[in-house]
């Protein structure tokens, strides 16, 4: 039986993308895979039984039923913490154990997933490198592209983790950086002692939102063409300038909601007739009704929320940035570009499978 951990330089980095990657190509090679995720930060109750959601899920698509107490023996709920702070939480490494052997047991590998970055629980002494240590298990970290790669943290966690760490994966890695990675940075940390072990290049899939989805987390409501409130945002425009200026940068931004104020309606009529994704309308205002029929008749759902389109447009980057991993195609997408993008036979032949 072996163990793997996955986690990343932060949160948001791809951890469930790699791991049901992994975990559902190792059972579509027959082997038999565990999985648990010993702290969970997202808190939530189903069937009667606290549990991480994000954990829940996992399980749910790699089709194991352990109990949500053994997957994640530490939930982080505001009780915990007020617990945590005051010292009062026991032997947590103990329960983590425990947990671990009995998730572990019968499989041929188990996945243990980390939370946020690989010192996030160091205040309860549940971080990544103690369960590491504690559970004895081979670790790959991610880093997502983010302006830059965290390099500097990567070859830290070489010192901290040891032979433990099997290697590193580079993730949402844009074209225009892939020379760079390639020809400086993997060298780099290869010299360093830390091995790549793939480098997943940007897929605007995987930070897409369907536009029901986006309007729930806005604030805001779809007040037209709701039967096509299905369709796929991967990106986001906003429509504050004049009308040729934003039709030279609309062409480039294919897919792209069109967040413009709720009385720009020159700007809205561009954006529909050019079948943009989605129209965000912004402070609370309604379009006239050219626009609503137009939007009916083209099928572009138009979105109002109450907030400004500086607001909205801030919400926009975080939400298309931290958006979970939860539609099929995109579970399929993932799973395809870690299974292609990783060195899968390194990575089996280092856990002895």
């Amino acid at each position: 039986m072996s163990g793997i951990y996955i986690g990343s330089t932060s949160g948001f980095s791809g951890k469930n993308m790699v791991v049901m990657g992994l975990g559902l190509k190792l059972q579509k090679d027959g082997y038999s895979v565990g999985y648990m995720k010993p702290v969970g930060a997202m808190p939530t109750e189903i069937d009667g039984k606290p549990c991480d959601e994000d954990a829940y899920f996992v399980q749910d698509i790699l089709g194991l039923k352990d109990d949500p107490a053994d997957v994640t023996p530490v939930l982080v709920t505001q009780d915990f913490k007020v617990r945590a702070f005051s010292g009062e939480c026991g032997d947590l490494m103990g329960d983590i154990e425990s947990a671990y052997k009995r998730v572990s047991a019968g499989h041929d590998v188990t996945i243990v997933a980390g939370s946020g970055s690989m010192y996030s629980g160091k205040y309860c002494d549940v971080d990544a490198i103690n369960v590491v240590k504690r559970l004895g298990l081979k670790t790959i970290i991610i880093d997502r592209y983010q302006e830059e790669l965290k390099y500097d943290y990567l070859m830290a966690m070489r010192e901290a983790l040891g032979e433990s760490l099997l290697g590193v994966i580079l993730n949402d890695i844009p074209p225009s950086f892939m020379d760079e990675v390639e020809g400086m940075l993997r060298p780099c940390l290869e010299r360093a002692g830390v091995r790549v072990l793939g480098v997943i290049p940007k897929d605007p899939l995987m930070g897409a939102i369907k536009v029901s989805d986006l309007a729930e987390r806005l604030g805001g409501k779809v007040i037209s063409a709701q039967n096509k409130a299905d369709k796929v945002v991967e990106n986001f425009l906003i429509g504050t300038m004049q009308v040729e200026n934003f039709m030279t940068h609309f062409r480039k931004n294919k897919n792209s909601a069109i967040i413009v104020g709720g009385d720009r309606s020159d700007v809205q009529l561009v954006a529909l007739e050019g079948n943009c994704p989605c129209l965000v309308l912004t402070g609370n205002l309604y379009p006239n009704d050219i626009i609503l029929t137009r939007s009916e008749v083209l099928e572009v759902p138009i979105v109002i929320v109450r907030e400004d389109t500086y607001s909205v447009a801030k919400k926009m980057e975080s939400i298309l940035s931290r958006h979970k991993l939860r539609d099929i195609i995109k579970i399929r997408q993932g799973a395809q570009l870690v299974s292609s993008s990783i060195d899968y036979e390194f990575f089996k032949s280092s856990l002895g499978l």
